[in-house]
């Protein structure tokens, strides 16, 4: 290089006019040779260094990192090869005006110069008041997430307001980033969980929030986003991560319990899907001594189970006149003595069901003293000595209490049902002696990992996870799995072949009477004729002594493995299943490290794209979670044909109202339910009038099982009805002309 070259790199301000020249030609090796010898020229490296970076453009559109970025991590490599250049090496006159100079280019403009500039220019032993007024003022231009790192980065979180910090945060999507900023801070734990609850309250609005932040834009998505429902959930989540004390968030635990309330409700007296005993062992365990609760379930009992069942319960919680809802007291004082106490279906049971029982379920066909509750060390080893024969094949189950309103989501195992043919063990592990004692855990170590003993089960990830909540042991050393068959994998397999088979596949399920079957019960009536019973899944297995029905309800979820099993290995090409179904599994583990991989892919390439777009002032647009067929979504198969809008026939579920009547006004053929219908009035008109059918939510795996692959859709709930009818229109490629525009009656159910 000239002299004249040497001479222009000495100076700064001509260094940065060159290397820019380079960065817009996008010579970057040159850029980095030219800025490495400059530097080397430099008088005062570290004060011309800022004199460079100070006039650098900041974030341009469509450019992964800033000029002043690769400036910077030329530096970095340069200062390697001249240790000496260090910040005690300059003058105590001139030290303080670097650092402030350095400080003062941490904002929005340069996002990535935050680590180099606070390590090359010892940020972190500034005075603290400096360091928090240069944070308040990027809060102050709305740069919020630049101050929460560089005080995270600084160590100044105790010393910031966490509130002005981490609020703003919350609202533009930025949850992990508030909970970086207080974690590993008990008092700002405490303070930001307790906060989202506050936002929990019936009474708080958002209002409140954009009065004390008038600068924050807040796109619609956001402001959705604050809302008991989502809010409630994301405190129990880091109550447990933080392990937060539940009584700080009374209004979350509320929620949850308010939340139970109905759903039991609806289990109850809608889907009938719940034995009155449980129901209300587990309404009495969710309302407890809560005055608000109580008066809650007398208003819900009021809407399902009636006038005289709402009194009886107000009678049992000693409610006051002025609270009961109307005609809830006059009820009350109508009620004979025999009436005024609640019904809790307390009746003897009989082992042997009723013929009507018999002809709608799937039963056990083993007699009862073949059925043998343990809970001693001398009957588990009778069940050891079964069930650990080489060659069993052994159902397992495994059964504990239903978490209605319960803050921690951690559930024990109560029960574990081992079938094998002939009968059927109940290992009860509410007996702590017995549950916990090394011969039993040791016992179920050696079963799932013993090669030579086939264990079926169905949807096992549950059952592993409760078990690891149940024995610590298991944690500390991993629990090995050998021999494991799960159903689940092969009732996927079954399903996904159904469509290809026609009629040659599992049995139809018809829609009846009842709540539409699912899981095992599913594929228990597409192999075996007829479903499981399943009113006693939601029972309190804590309980004891269980009831009888408890009892034959825990034996059948574990025979039935077996006579599934039986059935499908006889004749597995008869459901479309390979000849070795123990293959379904590992082909299906082989998947899982395939899709395990593209998700890692798809992060990393995130990642490599995050820099410029996690600090966009932009809000995130969120598309909301992708099922499978999602409309809209990209894939490499062509199209289907064009088709015409009266061609197109759905139905849509209540919970897509708007799409249905935007829908219609384009010309397709739509049936709408109404709000009273349930979810399978959408399988019958799809099974008989050949529609297909457009929901929403927890019935799309349900509803889909009955009317095969590829006629039933989900779609978003939270996008508005004209976005939803786009990604409908794409995926059947359905184009509508202006002749089809409002070409069909309005009316709903034409």
């Amino acid at each position: 290089m000239s002299q004249a070259t040497q001479q222009l790199g000495a100076d700064p301000t001509a260094l940065r006019e060159q290397l820019f020249d380079f960065w817009t030609r996008k010579e970057l090796e040159t850029l980095r040779a030219v800025a490495f010898k400059g530097f080397s020229d430099f008088q005062t490296p570290l004060e011309d260094l800022l004199c460079v970076l100070e006039g650098c453009p900041g974030r341009q559109k469509g450019k992964a990192t800033t000029m002043g970025h690769s400036i910077l991590m030329e530096f970095e490599r340069w200062r390697r090869t001249h240790p000496k250049v260090t910040l005690q090496a300059v003058p105590e006159v001139s030290k303080l005006g670097l650092q402030r100079r350095a400080l003062s280019l941490l904002t929005d403009a340069q996002p990535s110069f935050m680590d180099p500039l606070i390590d090359i220019y010892q940020l972190g032993n500034l005075d603290r008041s400096i360091l928090r007024l240069h944070i308040i003022k990027l809060q102050a231009v709305n740069c919020y997430r630049e101050a929460a790192l560089l005080s995270m980065k600084l160590e100044l979180q105790n010393e910031m307001d966490m509130e002005e910090m981490c609020v703003p945060l919350i609202l533009q999507d930025k949850l992990p980033m508030a909970e970086s900023f207080v974690r590993g801070h008990p008092r700002l734990e405490e303070r930001m969980v307790t906060l989202l609850d506050s936002w929990c309250h019936p009474v708080f609005s958002i209002a409140q929030l954009r009065r004390q932040f008038p600068r924050l834009s807040l796109s619609k998505h956001q402001t959705d986003q604050i809302q008991p429902k989502m809010l409630s959930k994301q405190v129990f989540r880091l109550m447990e991560k933080f392990n937060i004390d539940p009584g700080l968030c009374p209004n979350s635990v509320y929620k949850r319990k308010s939340d139970s309330m109905r759903f039991l409700m609806y289990k109850r007296f809608v889907e009938k899907g719940m034995s009155e005993e449980n129901w209300c062992d587990h309404v009495q365990s969710t309302v407890a001594d809560d005055p608000e609760l109580q008066i809650q379930l007398v208003e819900l009992m009021v809407k399902y189970g009636g006038m005289v069942n709402a009194a009886q319960w107000s009678l049992h919680y000693g409610l006051p006149k002025d609270r009961l809802p109307f005609g809830v007291w006059d009820t009350q004082e109508s009620l004979p003595p025999s009436l005024r106490k609640v019904s809790k279906g307390c009746n003897a049971e009989s082992w042997d069901p009723s013929q009507a029982h018999r002809d709608r379920f799937y039963q056990l066909p083993i007699t009862r003293d073949h059925v043998h509750f343990l809970e001693t060390l001398e009957g588990l080893q009778r069940c050891r000595d079964t069930v650990l024969q080489p060659g069993c094949i052994v159902g397992v189950d495994m059964e504990w209490r239903a978490g209605f309103g319960a803050v921690s989501p951690q559930q024990r195992v109560a029960l574990i049902q081992l079938a094998v043919p002939g009968q059927v063990f109940l290992l009860d592990l509410c007996a702590h002696g017995f549950s916990q004692h090394n011969i039993t855990v040791t016992f179920i170590r050696s079963l799932f990992s013993a090669t030579t003993v086939l264990k079926l089960g169905y949807g096992m990830a549950g059952d592993l996870k409760c078990l690891l909540a149940t024995w610590a042991q298991f944690s500390e050393e991993p629990l090995k799995m050998e021999g494991v068959l799960d159903l689940l994998n092969v009732h996927q397999q079954m399903q996904r072949s159904t469509s290809s088979r026609g009629s040659g596949g599992p049995r139809g399920v018809l829609v009846g009477e009842g709540p539409a079957e699912k899981g095992l019960s599913l594929m228990v009536q597409q192999v075996l004729g007829k479903p499981l019973d399943k009113m006693e899944q939601l029972s309190n297995w804590e309980r004891r002594p269980l009831r009888t029905s408890q009892l034959r309800y825990a034996a059948v979820d574990a025979y039935c493995l077996l006579d599934v099993y039986s059935v499908l290995s006889r004749d597995p090409a008869c459901f479309g299943l390979p000849q070795d179904l123990c293959s379904i599994s590992s082909l299906q583990t082989e998947k899982s490290k395939e899709e395990k991989k593209r998700k890692e892919e798809k992060k990393k390439q995130a990642r490599r794209r995050g820099a410029r777009q996690e600090s966009d002032p932009a809000p995130t647009q969120t598309l909301g979670p992708e099922k499978s067929p999602q409309p809209g979504e990209e894939s490499q198969s062509p199209l289907p044909p064009r088709m015409a809008p009266q061609q197109l026939r759905v139905v849509c579920d209540n919970m897509l109202q708007g799409l249905g009547r935007y829908l219609r006004c384009l010309g397709v053929d739509v049936v709408l339910l109404e709000n009273t219908d349930d979810h399978r009035v959408a399988a019958q008109l799809a099974q008989e009038d050949g529609r297909v059918i457009l929901t929403c939510g927890q019935p799309y795996q349900t509803l889909k099982s009955q009317v095969g692959e590829g006629r039933c859709i989900a779609l978003d709930c939270s996008e508005k009805a004209r976005d939803q009818a786009v990604r409908v229109l794409k995926h059947f490629n359905v184009q509508p002309t202006q002749s089809d525009i409002f070409s069909r009656c309005q009316t709903w159910r034409t």
